[in-house]
């Protein structure tokens, strides 16, 4: 220790603790707010979208058709300008499936916002449900979230919670330590933050491709809020603390299983570089304590941390990816998802192989509850909304169980996870959703029978 404490100063010391205790307080400290517990980065967020809600629709549009005409000029014209920069290039400059995606969430935001052009575009039900409920939402928590993330990113605090916990997520998950810190950030304040740690951090080479999928995939737990809201939709509030106890069993269940199989067995565990990981930094060296390694782990992040106006240079940066760059394509694949959902039956086609499974396991009312099951992959929400006109309260609480379960859906999880440089497509998502239902039914219904 002597030897630490010639290497690390006060200013080393303060450097880790400051910033580390905010970022903490800020992502995941469970507070009360309007009858729930959340965070309180996600109650801030809350008060901008309240605050500003007159003008946020408004930016919406001029950020996603601005960000639309933009990434077709870049295409064009070529201005070297904007290809020689780095940022700006990834910003502005992605492939032509992805410029084409985010021109479709232009049309679909102008059309929806003006209200005009084909019913299934804008109605409530579709592209209004993204625009008015799901956009501002993410708005606001970007805005806050992507100034704050470098608390967390770094000034040691992600070191020392991996040397911590690597005895847990290492031989259980086969993943860093470091990643429990975005479920917990998901399980209190919400998804699609976890989303964002995590794919900051597989930018910054911090997990591998592999790691980055499970993470993201796997750990970016449903907030306790939204999930009272869900068992609250199929009139079971009452039964809540069973109701959750069976959902973090199924979600530890399938976090252990879901990633053996393909397509995430697949992922190359390489970083986006391409280069494998030389040493893990959270193997903790013979006579230490995972403490002390992990502290002088942190020290030394400290010791490199930016400065003031370098965090807040990347916390701007972090807002403009995520404003310009993820809710453009949010809102395209959302609002297709939702009218897939909505004006098609392709749902109700793809959740009839799960009758004779849901009879087998003598769940009531297996045909109506079978509609349920992969409508989820849409939007989270629609699978209660559905199970509220079914009698039975026990099929009913396995549908809220297993929506909440999923994980995967387009209208926002979906979407981000397409949006950002996580290794994972379209087909991927909906194979993981596929097992991830498979794998936490069996364990929904059994538990549940426990229940009723």
């Amino acid at each position: 220790m002597s030897k630490q404490k010639q290497k690390y100063n006060i200013k080393n010391i303060l450097t880790f603790a400051i910033p580390s205790l905010l970022g903490l307080l800020f992502f995941m400290t469970p507070v009360q707010y309007d009858g729930n517990i959340t965070i309180p980065i996600a109650v801030v967020a809350k008060f901008l979208q309240s605050e500003f809600t007159h003008i946020i629709h408004p930016l919406l549009v001029i950020s996603v058709v601005a960000m639309s005409v933009l990434t077709l000029a870049v295409k064009a014209i070529k201005p070297k300008a904007i290809l020689n920069n780095p940022f700006l290039n990834e910003l502005l400059n992605p492939n032509w499936f992805w410029s084409l995606t985010r021109c479709v969430g232009g049309l679909f935001i102008v059309l929806t916002y003006l209200d005009i052009g084909p019913e299934m575009i804008r109605s409530g039900d579709t592209g209004g449900l993204v625009f008015h409920d799901l956009l501002p939402v993410l708005f606001s928590v970007f805005i806050i979230a992507g100034l704050l993330l470098p608390l967390l990113l770094n000034f040691g605090l992600l070191e020392i919670a991996g040397a911590l916990l690597a005895k847990i997520m290492r031989p259980v998950f086969k993943l860093p330590g470091r990643s429990a810190i975005g479920c917990i950030t998901s399980w209190l304040g919400d998804g699609s933050v976890g989303i964002l740690m995590t794919a900051k951090q597989y930018e910054n080479h911090t997990f591998t491709k592999r790691e980055a999928a499970v993470i993201a995939t796997n750990f970016s737990a449903v907030s306790i809020t939204f999930s009272l809201v869900v068992i609250t939709q199929v009139n079971l509030a009452h039964l809540f603390m069973p109701f959750y106890l069976i959902v973090c069993a199924a979600g530890i269940v399938a976090a252990i299983i879901v990633p053996k199989l393909p397509p995430l067995s697949r992922k190359a565990d390489l970083f986006i570089t391409g280069e494998a990981r030389e040493h893990d930094k959270e193997v903790i060296p013979a006579g230490r304590s995972a403490l002390s390694w992990g502290y002088e782990l942190a020290l030394d992040k400290a010791s490199k941390a930016p400065s003031v106006k370098a965090f807040f240079q990347e916390g701007l940066k972090n807002v403009v990816d995520m404003i310009l760059g993820i809710i453009p394509v949010v809102m395209a694949i959302g609002t297709i998802g939702l009218i897939l959902a909505t004006y098609t039956p392709l749902f109700d086609y793809l959740g009839m192989p799960f009758i004779p499974l849901l009879e087998l396991m003598q769940v009531p009312e297996a045909a109506a509850a079978s509609k349920t099951i992969m409508i989820g992959f849409a939007d989270m929400f629609l699978p209660a909304i559905l199970a509220s006109s079914i009698e039975s309260d026990m099929t009913r609480f396995i549908i809220a169980c297993l929506s909440v379960t999923q994980l995967i859906y387009m209208s926002e999880v979906g979407a981000l996870l397409i949006g950002s440089k996580i290794p994972v497509n379209f087909i991927d998502l909906f194979l993981i959703f596929i097992f991830r239902t498979l794998v936490c039914l069996p364990v929904i219904v059994g538990l549940s029978h426990l229940v009723f």
